[in-house]
């Protein structure tokens, strides 16, 4: 059996516990209640995308950053659109902030088209930052592989630190700071293809196909009619971050899963169909994620059944396989079955 990874290893690589700014008391009925209003908000504006509504949800809810490889005109921005209209802000953000940006991609953009850039105010004789669409909650970068290298390692900052250095000035994002990055499968490769390093900063890697035959004449018959005007309660900016909170500590990962997961990552670094497996980070942000789903399904504790359904969206953009090999799924649920066969006999054991 595999050792687990140093815990000063782990300790570089972990993700801050996240704020919930004012105290807000918390229960897992009221927690598993806050993310139902947002998965409520979701589904009436997105039709036929269930299963990406619970990824991009457990992905809010598990403070990572999503990337969706998407057919054009497949609905990511009503998705990323509706999310960020499903979010209220109650007053605790020092700053009141856009609920949703959405950002183009192309290969002229700059980092301070993102970021934001020192302004100098003639009144006051002295510069000024004004901030750019990447200060909002809920962000939609579309085309993330049209960029160049350094507006990718611009955004890569501020989701990997939540933060954004201009003029070697520090400015803080909003703790809920949520990303949905988009590329298109149809191209063959973009114009600057995203390196390992940054595609590891994504929680999880979407592929959407079209939508199933029935939803699709749904779609087609709402078209040119007003929306219906909802009523559906939004989930709060505290309520989210109390929530993320709450799922951290209160839902319970055992030793045993931490084992069965070190050894899924070895099992995937020693296989001959990879050339680079996943890294350790991938394994820590893959355990809020663990927690969120144990969450919405009504569980205290992380089961194996949550790393089998998580496993592919966790991992498949993560690794460089050999050529010749496209599928990265059918690898990992090569890779997955011995460690989680005794993750199932350990559990029963215990």
């Amino acid at each position: 059996m595999s050792t687990l990874p140093d815990a000063h290893d782990v300790a570089a690589v972990a993700p801050p516990t996240p704020s919930a700014g004012p105290s807000l008391s918390m229960t897992a009925d009221k927690a598993r209640e806050v993310t139902s209003r947002v998965q409520a908000w979701m589904s009436h504006n997105v039709m036929g995308r269930d299963d990406v509504i619970e990824l991009v949800l457990i992905a809010l809810f598990g403070d990572g950053h999503v990337l969706l490889e998407d057919y054009p005109g497949s609905g990511k921005t009503t998705l990323a659109n509706a999310l960020g209209n499903a979010i209220d802000d109650d007053g605790h953000a020092e700053d009141k902030l856009p609920e949703f940006r959405r950002m183009q991609f192309t290969p002229d953009l700059l980092p301070s088209d993102i970021t934001g850039v020192m302004m100098f105010d003639l009144e006051s004789n002295t510069f000024h930052f004004r901030r750019g669409p990447v200060f909002a909650y809920v962000v939609l970068v579309d085309e993330i592989n049209r960029t160049t290298p350094k507006v990718q390692a611009s955004l890569l900052e501020a989701m990997a630190e939540k933060q954004v250095t201009v003029d070697n000035e520090t400015h803080q994002l909003d703790d809920l700071f949520f990303v949905i990055a988009t590329q298109n499968p149809l191209d063959a490769v973009g114009t600057y293809p995203l390196p390992l390093a940054q595609l590891d900063r994504f929680l999880f890697k979407i592929k959407m196909r079209h939508i199933a035959r029935d939803a699709e004449l749904e779609v087609l018959a709402s078209w040119g009619k007003p929306r219906k005007a909802t009523d559906l309660p939004k989930a709060s900016r505290s309520e989210i971050l109390a929530t993320r909170r709450f799922i951290r500590e209160e839902i319970v990962v055992s030793p045993h899963i931490h084992v069965a997961l070190v050894d899924i990552a070895r099992a995937l670094r020693a296989d001959k169909r990879v050339i680079q497996g996943v890294s350790t980070r991938s394994l820590v942000l893959a355990i809020p994620a663990l927690q969120t789903l144990a969450l919405l399904r009504g569980r205290d504790y992380v089961s194996p059944e949550d790393i089998s359904d998580l496993a592919v969206p966790l991992w498949q953009h993560r690794m460089e396989l050999v050529p010749g090999i496209d599928d990265a799924s059918l690898v990992i649920s090569d890779c997955i079955k011995p460690p989680l066969e005794a993750l199932s006999r350990a559990t029963l054991r215990g």
